[in-house]
């Protein structure tokens, strides 16, 4: 086995991150751990499939499932684009990042599910409440928001990124208003208003905010043409984990070696950990069991299907009945005909 995969990577230094942190790690990130660990082995429970033409057969063993895993959850990008492929609007695309200052990392970090949750109301209802402005857009808008909470570096950074159609709909006057030019909203505002609105629900909580924030914060704005890229660029974040395999470049001498793009220069930079360490911080990431990452407001939300047929008619969208593509089929290694699935062998419970 490759000595720079994620399996090898915990087997090898799962006993030191015991040893050295498991008093630091969560219930829900040891499970990330362990499906990682099994994904692709029997342990992860396996398929014995048979060909249907030339009877070849063997056991298939199954990926583990798990969001955070980088091998799996390929189908579930490819229906999540899907979906929104069937939202897309012929119009210019923004992407919004809100991120939080150094100094309440440690506060986010302690309460992760429930600030997690303020961050995204926070963002969104900062970003509605700009495209009502009877000076800008006058209008109800839609979003698309993805909780990021790691650095390029892979260090603990939350942040979030909206992708949003650069116009917004005025549902009194049944009229769809699009910006014009690159333009979309200030960036300086929406840090202002952001900042304060989360400061408040912060305070709201009873949640001890530190004396030491930054008065001025952080909301850059895009535009980033069509939207198609912005998605496919979100969707390599949705479901799996926040390193690819391909970019841990070493595995020696008790040290792992992953390669990075710096955000500053541009160039592909490299950072050396002890194993325990890294897989310590590759588990920050893991988000708290059922807190989904993705969120859709606006006339993007499941239940605006009414408002968003509204405005495709309006701005005259054709869109194609397309079904969500299927899971892909076992095929024959011997003559690439589909397999059947003849036993179902279920994941071992254990650890």
């Amino acid at each position: 086995m490759n000595n720079t995969s994620l399996k090898t990577i915990i087997k090898q230094y799962k006993p030191a991150l015991i040893a050295t942190r498991s008093k630091q790690i969560k219930p829900h990130q040891w499970q990330a751990l362990h499906a990682i660990e099994r994904c692709r082995t029997p342990k992860s429970g396996q398929l014995y499939v048979q060909c249907q033409d030339c009877a070849h057969a063997h056991w298939s063993p199954l990926s583990c499932g798990h969001r955070h895993c980088p091998n799996c959850q390929n189908h579930e990008i490819n229906q999540w684009l899907d979906r929104q492929q069937q939202k897309l609007l012929p119009v210019d695309y923004y992407m919004v990042t809100f991120t939080l200052p150094a100094e309440l990392r440690p506060l986010v970090w302690k309460n992760q599910k429930l600030i997690y949750s303020l961050f995204f109301h926070c963002v969104s209802s900062t970003l509605k409440n700009f495209g009502l402005n009877p000076d800008k857009l006058d209008g109800n808008i839609g979003l698309t928001a993805v909780l990021h909470t790691h650095s390029r570096r892979l260090d603990y950074h939350p942040h979030i990124h909206v992708v949003i159609p650069g116009g917004g709909i005025n549902k009194r006057r049944n009229q769809w208003k699009k910006l014009k030019g690159n333009y979309l909203f200030n960036e300086f505002a929406l840090a202002k208003v952001f900042r304060a609105r989360f400061l408040t629900a912060l305070k709201e909580n009873r949640l001890c905010v530190p004396h030491n924030l930054p008065t001025k914060w952080v909301a850059n704005v895009q535009n980033v043409g069509q939207g198609l890229p912005a998605l496919k660029y979100l969707s390599r974040y949705l479901y799996r984990g926040v390193i690819s395999e391909k970019n841990i470049t070493e595995n020696k001498n008790g040290t792992v070696t992953f390669r990075y793009t710096d955000s500053t220069t541009k160039k592909t930079t490299y950072r050396t950990l002890k194993g325990e360490d890294f897989l310590h911080l590759m588990l920050k990431h893991v988000l708290p069991t059922g807190f989904r990452r993705v969120r859709d407001y606006g006339f993007l939300h499941s239940n605006a299907k009414q408002l968003l047929k509204r405005v495709q008619l309006i701005l005259q969208v054709k869109l194609e009945n397309k079904t969500l593509r299927p899971r892909a089929k076992f095929l024959c290694p011997l003559c690439q005909s589909a397999m059947k699935i003849r036993i179902i062998q279920h994941a071992s419970r254990s650890g």
